[in-house]
């Protein structure tokens, strides 16, 4: 039964990493479409960005610099700042084990906006956390340097987040040299608050992201604003073999002024729970969070908590974003039940939900009209028993579940590390959350749900080298949409839409973009938030419905210089050069037109296992297709077709095949419809390259092929033996 145990989870991995993800409609690569770009000599890890939308300006920290950008084009710099590390720190921090290339450096990890004439900077600073406060008009540090600890991690490999509200700094990171006492905090000169040095509340979290919620203006319950925190942490509620991750949302209240006697300089509200993100059907887990996003929006009853999610053993290349109603969070904090440390069978100690009396006023609660009545004016009146309660029952048993308890994006093959949400509303006045999400190979996908499901609209390769996107930032300025990214080689700007690229009305409209719309009179693709006044002539449909386009399009091909994650799943071709042919002029609706097979550049011959693109193309009666063959035999993988009718009853398709060869090929491309059927064919040529390294890179890459056709077979007997044991199973 172990054995059996042990294929079952095989083949379900296998049955997952074939089964989930959507594939992005269209690929840009890094140089095909138009990207601003910043980063200096000798400077590197632009961790950290601050965008200022009320003065245009995007504030950078990276390793021993800060910089201010235009952030309408970040190509220009405004000012500069270099913070070194003084010698005898940096020397300190060598004689303390600390590298001195990379760890005893001053890497800014915390840039929040105090007011209109301050930033509040903290860097690393060679194991010496230090703050300081950067004047805007001279863009000169003050020359405080104040004590960083708890505000910014001494390693700069070590999580931490942080946000600004009112003055205050709200920090989650590491207190100590060592990195052994996680804190979440406020650094206030009135009120310093800070967690419990104490596994139930904090159990080696990895931080990820903080922000605040206001409370809502118009209510009468007189609630407090709250700050929330996102982190990963090992559990402590579940066993498991080694260290279980668990994600974790966590909330202090704004007006939390710790406890009079017990719980002094200690947070009263802090509570936290369980994020799920998990596919019900599947019983598969997400539990790990690396990024949040809150949006906030008129248009939103509630703000919606969106998180980026993997697995903790990721060996099956999964992503997910999860949303939340902030109602939920709320009602898990509010009403929900409490866990309590116990023993079990008087041999260990484990936490388990707690089933007795909660203290009154309730334990975490945040100061509202209800506390005032009982004459609670603030944290510093609350009763003992509810400090006691709170000290050491800080964790939720009841989990914060997401939106239609499911993922919104599953996808396959990549790693999410970044998300931001914007809200845009289409033509037809239907409102959609726009996911833009970075991956740890620098790639961005925009994605959105509609009623026929999730679609990947775009992904858009941002940096060249394929590094981490550390940071990302959304600017909804009204005319003015941009993002940034940054890695550690610098920073990106990239408008949110490229409707420019979509050159047919056809194209425009199968991007179902909702920024995007085709307009009749300049017949171009426009990005619609940067017209004056929108227009009814104008055609968009996130559904994909091109029939409103004009008959006079041309065929819808997507734009030049495109290419895709995969030939399976794709829902639309990649970019073939060619304009439609004047022989689509017929107006025979039942004569059968095929042009011969073509490539992508028109031209014959390929690369030695240069991936490529073949396309036929025909016009004949509805639900006619195509047959490929390759040297005589009949082609059934990486095999395309897109239909397309014409307003005289014809049907015009377009297929495609993927493939690589390292030979002269043949292919014949065969038009089946009832009328007849028609072929045509080409013979692809291989280039011949004397290159010394060409021979070598096709001996490793057959390597590589059989290897992966070893792997295919091992997995297929896997899943025989798997399903042998099911029978078994069920007997």
């Amino acid at each position: 039964m172990a054995l059996c145990a042990f294929y079952a989870v095989w083949g379900f991995l296998l049955e997952v990493a074939v089964a989930f993800g959507p594939v992005p409609r269209i690929t840009w690569k890094h140089k095909e479409v138009q990207l601003i770009h910043f980063n200096e000599s000798k400077v590197s890890n632009y961790s950290t960005l601050l965008l200022s939308e009320d003065k245009n300006v995007l504030y950078v920290g990276a390793r021993e610099a800060i910089f201010a950008l235009n952030a309408v084009n970040i190509a220009e710099k405004q000012h500069e700042l270099h913070w070194k590390v003084p010698e005898d720190k940096r020397a300190e921090c060598v004689m303390k084990g600390k590298s001195e290339q990379t760890e005893c450096r001053n890497y800014v990890l915390v840039l929040q906006q105090l007011n209109d004439t301050f930033l509040y900077v903290c860097g690393t600073n060679a194991f010496t956390p230090t703050c300081d406060y950067l004047n805007l008009i001279s863009f000169e540090l003050g020359g405080k340097n104040e004590a960083g600890k708890g505000r910014c991690p001494y390693d700069p490999a070590q999580s931490y987040t942080s946000v600004m509200v009112d003055e205050e700094l709200y920090s989650g990171t590491y207190y100590s040299f060592l990195g052994s006492e996680p804190i979440i905090s406020r650094h206030s000169h009135q009120s310093r608050l800070r967690t419990e040095y104490t596994m139930p509340w904090l159990n080696e979290p990895n931080f990820v992201f903080a922000d605040v919620i206001r409370a809502n203006p118009s209510s009468t319950d007189g609630e407090d604003d709250k700050i929330y925190f996102f982190f990963t942490e090992v559990s402590l509620e579940y066993e498991f073999v080694g260290k279980l991750m668990i994600p974790r949302i966590a909330r202090v209240c704004k007006r939390d002024q710790g406890g009079l006697r017990i719980l002094q300089k200690k947070w009263t509200s802090f509570l936290k729970a369980r994020l799920i993100c998990t596919i019900p059907d599947k019983n598969f887990i997400f539990n790990v969070i690396n990024d949040a996003f809150i949006l906030k929006s008129p248009t939103l009853k509630e703000p919606v908590i969106y998180g980026v999610f993997t697995p903790q053993m990721n060996n099956v290349g999964l992503s997910a974003v999860c949303a939340y109603n902030l109602s939920t969070v709320e009602e898990v904090f509010s009403k929900g039940k409490f866990m309590q440390s116990a023993t079990v069978e008087d041999v260990s100690r484990k936490w388990v939900r707690y089933f007795g009396e909660i203290p009154n006023p309730r334990p975490g609660a945040c100061i509202n009209n209800e506390a005032r009545a009982s004459n609670y004016m603030s944290s510093l009146n609350l009763p003992d028993k509810t400090l006691l309660f709170v000290r050491d029952h800080p964790l939720m048993d009841d989990s914060v579940t997401p939106m239609g308890d499911r993922p919104r994006l599953v996808k396959r093959d990549v790693k999410y590390t970044q998300i931001v949400v914007d809200r845009v509303r289409a033509l037809n006045g239907t409102i959609y959350d726009v996911m833009f999400i970075g991956s740890d190979r620098g790639a961005l996908h925009k994605a959105i749900s509609y009623e026929n499901g999730m679609h990947i609209i775009e992904e858009t390769q941002l940096f060249p080298n394929f590094e981490p996107v550390q940071t990302l930032l959304l600017s909804s300025k009204t005319g003015r949409r941009y993002l940034f990214a940054s890695s550690n080689s610098g920073v990106v700007q990239s408008p949110v839409a490229f409707c420019d690229k979509y050159t047919t009305c056809v194209n425009c409209v199968l991007a179902r973009d909702p920024y995007c719309a085709w307009k009749p009179l300049e017949a171009s693709c426009i990005d619609i938030f940067k017209e004056g006044e929108m227009e009814r002539s104008w055609i968009q449909d996130i559904g994909g419905d091109a029939s409103s386009c004009s008959a006079s399009s041309p065929v819808p091909f997507p734009p030049t210089g495109t290419s895709f994650l995969s030939c399976v799943g794709s829902d639309s071709p990649p970019s073939p050069t060619s304009t439609q042919p004047d022989v689509w002029s017929s107006k025979d609706p039942v004569k059968v037109m095929l042009l011969p097979p073509f490539l992508s550049d028109q031209a014959q011959h390929v690369s030695v296992w240069g991936p490529f693109h073949l396309f036929c193309q025909a016009t004949g009666p509805d639900n006619s297709y195509f047959v490929w063959r390759k040297n005589g035999q009949k082609m059934k993988a990486c095999i395309m077709e897109q239909s397309h009718m014409l307003l005289d009853g014809r049907g015009h398709v377009l297929s495609w095949v993927k493939d690589s060869v390292s030979e002269n090929t043949e292919y014949r491309c065969s038009f089946i419809s009832k009328v007849g059927n028609v072929t045509s064919e080409v013979l692809i040529t291989v280039e011949n390259k004397d290159s010394s390294g060409q021979d070598a890179w096709t001996k490793e890459f057959d390597t590589w092929r059989s290897a992966i056709s070893e792997h295919d077979k091992m997995m297929q007997n896997w899943r025989k033996t798997w399903e042998t044991c099911n029978k078994r199973n069920s007997l």
